[in-house]
């Protein structure tokens, strides 16, 4: 056989000869991305909260590695293929609201494990779920700071003496902030945010005030970064 022969043969196998993969080694990958999947199911859903949480959504998640891992492994048998594939998926859309961000780490996190362990590097897959495991446990015990009260005062507005509010904001609350003030049909709102550790104090304070209509402190569960 010359030479030629030889380059005509390889590149035959490198363009339509199967994969070098036995099935043996094929089905341990699959059995190892359903594993990895499985584990990211169980890790998305004792981590995500309950108004977030979507099944639907989580059970995409699982399946996803084994997906890509397939893929991946198609990929690696031939040149044609590696080309169809990536011609089928440039074409491919999806829309599809994701209503919390940190789903978007997931699926991330998903279809990479699959195209790790897809390649044969499935230690690396292990390695990636512990330290994404403790990366999410370690972020979600940083305490995320309380966001301010808001304090909605209504007052009649020829009776009303600003500098008595303002006494009674820097005796009781640590931060205060005029947000808003409103003038109508003779009555003023204020709308102040707030923080303050003797709320009962500064609504008492304010409720003697005599030109008051009405006093609301509304708290919310946002999160700030201070």
């Amino acid at each position: 056989m010359s030479i030629k022969d030889v380059i005509k043969n390889s590149v035959y196998e490198s363009l339509g000869g199967g994969t070098n993969l036995s099935v043996k080694s094929i089905l341990l990958l699959i059995a190892i991305a359903a594993l990895v999947g499985v584990y990211i199911f169980t890790v998305y859903k004792l981590s995500s909260k309950s108004a977030f949480y979507s099944r639907d959504l989580n059970m995409t998640i699982a399946g996803m590695p084994v997906i890509v891992a397939a893929i991946m492994i198609a990929m690696q048998s031939n040149l044609l293929v590696s080309l169809g594939m990536v011609g089928a998926l440039s074409i491919v859309r999806f829309r599809n609201a994701v209503k919390n961000p940190l789903d978007l780490l997931y699926l991330f996190w998903s279809v990479s494990a699959g195209i790790i362990v897809g390649v044969g590097l499935y230690i690396l897959s292990f390695v990636l779920c512990i330290v994404m495991t403790v990366l999410l446990l370690v972020l979600d015990l940083v305490p995320n700071a309380k966001a301010p009260d808001l304090l909605v005062l209504r007052a009649l507005a020829s009776e009303i003496d600003y500098g008595e509010v303002e006494s009674l904001l820097k005796k009781n609350c640590k931060y205060h902030k005029e947000k808003s003030r409103i003038i109508k049909n003779g009555e003023t709102e204020l709308i102040i945010e707030i923080r303050t550790a003797k709320k009962e104090e500064l609504l008492e304070g304010f409720s003697k005030i005599r030109c008051m209509t009405q006093i609301n402190c509304i708290s919310h569960d946002g999160e700030c970064r201070v």
